[in-house]
């Protein structure tokens, strides 16, 4: 009778050890499902687009692309802003030097965007009147454009505001989007 106790009381111990790991297993998966989800609400894939030049240098031209990013405003421009530097992956045109680093990028309340760019966009700009506008709304716009929290963008180099980029635009206040440049 002993045996007989023992191995029901045995069975049972081993029933709830069981269902209390198999519990510990569901919940653990759904935790994981939970955490997929949220990083998944986190980084949204919608079709952006970035301002280059055409091949002609005549007019700025949007580059679609699939685009993860967060939906914090200030991470999904710093994004922007560092695809803007890498260049264009079609046909066009680059607008920004090569060796260009994004050193920080804000957006205060107002809706303004301040992006500071490293001393090479200006050391290593191609120079004249239209490149230096390219270079500025291909910036403005591709940030304005895609971030409905950025209403101008100021540009700041190498952490300081500057008169020029290279001679031609007034840097000295922040831009709004010019569509007139885009074809």
């Amino acid at each position: 009778m002993r045996n007989i106790i023992f191995s029901i009381f045995a069975g049972i111990v081993i029933s709830v050890m069981f269902l209390s790991r198999s519990a510990a297993s569901q919940v653990m998966d759904q935790a994981e499902q939970t955490a997929k989800a949220a990083e998944t609400e986190h980084l949204a894939k919608p079709v952006i687009h970035l301002y280059f030049a055409d091949r002609n240098n005549s007019f700025l031209k949007a580059e679609g692309r699939d685009f993860f990013h967060s939906n914090d405003p200030i991470e999904f421009g710093k994004s922007i802003v560092e695809a803007l530097i890498e260049g264009p992956r079609t046909g066009l045109m680059r607008t920004i030097p090569e060796g260009t680093t994004l050193k920080a990028f804000h957006i205060i309340g107002d809706g303004t965007a301040y992006a500071d760019m490293s001393d090479t966009i200006k050391d290593s700009h191609p120079g004249g009147v239209t490149s230096e506008l390219f270079t500025i709304y291909s910036i403005v716009n591709s940030l304005i454009l895609n971030i409905p929290e950025i209403d101008t963008v100021k540009i700041l180099i190498g952490g300081r505001e500057m008169m020029t980029l290279d001679g031609h635009i007034d840097l000295r206040f922040p831009f709004k989007a010019n569509m007139l440049l885009i074809r």
